[in-house]
């Protein structure tokens, strides 16, 4: 067992995992310095959502390693993985996923709840977070009634509420029109720098990825620089141009 470096929150070494036989990650390695926003970025099908799924102990690799903080991750078991998602990590998926049965301020405070803030503190920073991503207007309302758009930014504003050490974000503003696209992404980029946080951001667009401060790409499930990386990026790239 290697130890990683100490200056990266996130580090993982050769990585390999496959769905229903089919490879998603083979042999991808990394490490993410704190306060750093990485993106990962690959064309639909290149891996990334299993590797941030890996990353943040949603899942466990079937080879390789995964530390945060120079704490095994893929060794830990299911009970204290769940822990550490809840009390370390935030993740904002591409599409909502709300407690319909909740105003849109208790979705938000849940993880603060859940970690045993007081009512009224947990809904105060709540409200804090919705508006700043003009969303404040509809904390009242069940999330079942809200646009998509709305409930997506309910979802960005759960994932940010408790000030994550790290934020993974999974094309988190793939749903979203332009102009709400752009707040978003202002709103996410700047409450990561501004707090600290480390973020591994997913995605398949340029303009998104060059919100980061350094930028892997995936192909294949493979990091770009090995051959078979390179020829799927070039595929990736002229599909892109058109």
């Amino acid at each position: 067992m290697v130890v990683p470096p100490d200056n990266d929150v996130i580090w993982a070494r050769s990585l390999h995992h496959s769905h229903r036989g089919s490879p998603a990650l083979v042999g991808v390695s990394l490490g993410v310095r704190e306060g750093e926003i990485l993106a990962v970025h690959g064309a639909r099908g290149s891996g990334k959502t299993t590797l941030l799924r890996c990353l943040s102990g949603q899942l466990v690799p079937q080879e390789g390693e995964v530390w945060f903080n120079s704490t095994p991750i893929h060794t830990m078991p299911p009970l204290r993985r769940e822990r550490l998602r809840r009390d370390r990590f935030g993740w904002i998926d591409p599409e909502p996923t709300l407690v319909p049965e909740l105003r849109a301020w208790e979705n938000v405070a849940l993880p603060l709840l859940l970690c045993g803030a007081s009512h009224r503190s947990a809904r105060r920073t709540a409200l804090e977070w919705m508006d700043r991503l003009d969303v404040g207007a509809a904390a009242d309302k069940r999330s079942h009634v809200l646009v998509r758009a709305e409930q997506q930014r309910v979802a960005v504003a759960r994932a940010l509420v408790t000030t994550p050490s790290v934020l993974f974000a999974d094309e988190p503003t793939a749903t979203l029109h332009s102009a709400d696209r752009a707040h978003v992404l202002r709103t996410v980029a700047a409450a990561a720098r501004s707090h600290r946080m480390t973020m591994v951001l997913a995605t398949h667009d340029a303009d998104v990825a060059a919100l980061a401060d350094r930028v892997i790409v995936l192909a294949d499930g493979r990091r770009a620089g090995s051959p078979q990386a390179a020829e799927a990026e070039g595929r990736a790239a002229c599909s892109l141009s058109v």
